[in-house]
């Protein structure tokens, strides 16, 4: 198994050390991931990965590490799966985010921190009733070749059954070597359809830059892969003296959590932009100096902002330096930390949340944006930025 980023949103390895997980993302892109980070002060930051002490805090709707971990070791020893008896455990115990990953899911994650991976361009959602759906299919992807969409029911994956698996299953079942053959029946409108599909290795270009009349600059931050937030900050520094920025945050599952501290970093000349809490212990995260404190700026959210996304919207909307336009964001605060099991499978368990700089929790209840917009959001934007000073 490869080493573990040193601060992750999903799996870390405790022997390489600490790591925490903000594991935010109830959509998880198939290919994707949810986010890590590399803490400066790696002592400072690092999560406890020794057995709690008796009646230390565990959050309520939590899993018992000691108890996950004792279920594969057992299941291990009599030669069953450590994954499936880890899993049963954290499904029994309430933890609505918490999952288990075999070593291939993980190598697949750890790839996705670089925006590539190998499958067929489709980012996949569980509901409550265990429906599999398509949520966002890539444009140029081998899935977009083959005519599916969003919306899309996926019932089977090479004759297995997905309905009630979790996504990280499907995810796991989706990839496979560049080239090989996938089928997939899926149902649309109630008509069953099925496609064979060919993986592909794919990538995504995390930032884009375009310009908007009246010297608005529109940043779209797709996800937090490494190097994002310098991207972010170079198209700031890019951008016409005097204008204004959008910061589209849309449709953003979230990423490493250091390229979202990178990013608000970019308009911010430090201070707080999280704070988080590892069984009852809190911890701070911190914006770089030297930011763009003076640009009109304002950030586009909507019910797929999540995540790492969403903690750059509350540090940016809480200090002052941004006013969040569009639709109330998804709502995923809650922290997870992974920890290694005997069969080389990783169980990330949720151990606390994140608050922004107000101590606003978003977890459930997401950001309510300063200026609601409906479908027009960027015109909307555009008014804004006008009141503040931007265009003609």
């Amino acid at each position: 198994m490869p080493g573990l980023p040193a601060f992750c949103l999903r799996p870390r390895h405790p022997r390489r050390g600490a790591v925490l997980t903000l594991a935010f993302v109830a959509v998880v892109a198939v290919g994707a991931f949810t986010g890590c980070w590399v803490p400066e002060d790696g002592a400072a930051a690092a999560a406890r990965t020794d057995a709690p002490a008796p009646g230390a805090h565990r959050a309520e709707g939590t899993a018992d590490r000691e108890a996950v971990a004792r279920a594969a070791a057992e299941a291990v020893a009599e030669g069953k799966s450590g994954k499936k008896a880890a899993q049963e455990v954290v499904s029994r115990s309430g933890d609505r985010w918490g999952t288990v990953y075999d070593q291939g899911e993980y190598a697949a994650f750890a790839e996705g921190l670089d925006g590539h991976w190998t499958g067929v361009g489709v980012w996949a959602g569980r509901s409550h009733d265990g429906v599999i759906k398509l949520d966002e299919v890539q444009p140029g992807s081998p899935a977009a070749r083959a005519g599916l969409r969003a919306g899309d029911r996926l019932l089977s994956v090479d004759g297995h059954a997905v309905t009630g698996l979790a996504v990280a299953d499907v995810v796991a079942l989706l990839r496979g070597t560049a080239g090989t053959p996938v089928v997939l029946n899926l149902s649309r409108d109630g008509a069953d359809l099925t496609e064979t599909v060919l993986r592909q290795r794919l990538r995504t270009e995390p930032v884009t830059v375009r310009q908007l009349a009246g010297d608005v600059t529109v940043i779209k931050v797709t996800s937090f892969t490494r190097g994002s937030g310098e991207r972010v900050r170079a198209a700031v520094r890019a951008a016409p003296p005097g204008g204004g920025v959008m910061l589209d945050l849309r449709g953003n599952r979230g990423g490493l959590v250091d390229e979202a501290v990178s990013t608000a970093s970019a308009f911010l000349d430090g201070g707080l932009v999280a704070t988080y809490d590892v069984r009852g212990e809190q911890r701070v995260l911190n914006a770089a100096p030297g930011g763009d404190t003076t640009r009109p700026l304002v950030a586009l959210v909507d019910g797929g902002t999540m995540s790492a996304a969403e903690l750059v919207t509350g540090a940016l909307q809480d200090r002052g330096r941004a006013l969040a336009v569009g639709s109330r964001t998804f709502g995923k605060g809650s922290v997870q930390m992974p920890t290694e099991l005997p069969d080389g499978s990783v169980a990330e368990l949720t151990v606390g949340t994140y608050r922004t700089p107000a101590g606003r929790s978003l977890d459930g209840g997401g950001i309510t944006p300063d200026v609601p917009a409906g479908d027009r959001v960027e015109d909307r934007a555009v008014t804004v930025l006008g009141g503040l000073g931007v265009g003609p």
